[in-house]
């Protein structure tokens, strides 16, 4: 079934649905940014919410597009269905009340059912509050901590979390990548060659793979931390951002007296 007939299939089975206020696309169907492998999110406003009633209607409704295959419901997030059908339409629905939508915004909503006018009255796009440095900060000294913890991978001899240590710092790599473009729109995980550069990209498949093996996982690490930490860097001076001088020296100094390695960058 296309993705436009499982919108419309879904919509016309919830539509008369008294307990049903309003669906909305959301994501990147929400955005006018979906393509051909897109997932379809909603936002569904429920007189009661997320309660079991409205998600035994939404899988009925999920139902008449294919056989369901997966069904997370509320799961991970206590609003949140993720379902999956046989044909791997992947949907996913957010089911909130009326008096929790305050949040959205038209920006990034197309309505599909709206009973109760709720659209016209959410603010058109979203507050640029600026970068949040909360965030920023606990990344820089997360990735700092990562990097300290290759003494215990390599003195346990773990390479195995060693290569999950690299996978730790590739991610935040990545998230720095993405704030300095600043990109809009920026969509699920699956959407990164459209938030970074082509330099940016050329760094990543650059970086060495991490293999579970003791030199692997140092030199990756240390790899990481060349491409990381000055960018980083950089950045928090941009932005004002105190850097964690003493936690970054005294994590080099342990790595030197340890492992025998240097900072890999000036």
């Amino acid at each position: 079934m296309k993705h436009s007939e499982v919108i419309q299939t879904i919509t016309d089975e919830i539509q008369d649905v008294p307990e049903i206020r309003a669906l909305f696309l959301s994501g990147s169907y929400g955005n006018g940014m979906a393509d051909e492998y897109s997932d379809i999110d909603f936002v569904l406003v429920a007189k009661d919410g997320a309660s079991d009633a409205v998600a035994e209607i939404w899988r009925r409704a999920v139902g008449k597009t294919g056989e369901i295959i997966l069904w997370w419901d509320r799961i991970n997030v206590p609003v949140l269905i993720n379902a999956i059908t046989e044909d791997w339409t992947r949907t996913d629905v957010i089911m909130l009340r009326a008096d929790q939508t305050g949040s959205l915004t038209q920006s990034a909503l197309k309505p599909l059912i709206d009973h109760d006018d709720i659209f016209p009255c959410l603010a058109k796009t979203a507050e640029n509050l600026g970068p949040n440095l909360k965030k920023f900060r606990y990344q820089v000294e997360e990735f700092i901590r990562i990097l300290g913890l290759l003494d215990l991978a390599a003195g346990r001899e773990e390479y195995i979390n060693g290569v999950l240590g690299v996978f730790h710092l590739r991610n935040l790599l990545v998230d720095l990548l993405i704030e300095e473009t600043g990109a809009p729109n920026r969509g699920g995980i699956l959407h990164l060659n459209r938030l970074i550069t082509d330099e940016q990209k050329d760094l990543l498949t650059s970086l060495p793979p991490a293999n579970p093996n003791r030199n692997s996982m140092i030199s990756a690490h240390l790899a990481y931390a060349k491409a990381y930490l000055p960018r980083a860097r950089v950045r928090a001076l941009r932005l004002g951002m105190k850097w964690p001088e003493r936690f970054e020296a005294a994590t080099w100094a342990k790595l030197s007296k340890t492992l025998s390695v240097q900072r890999p960058y000036d």
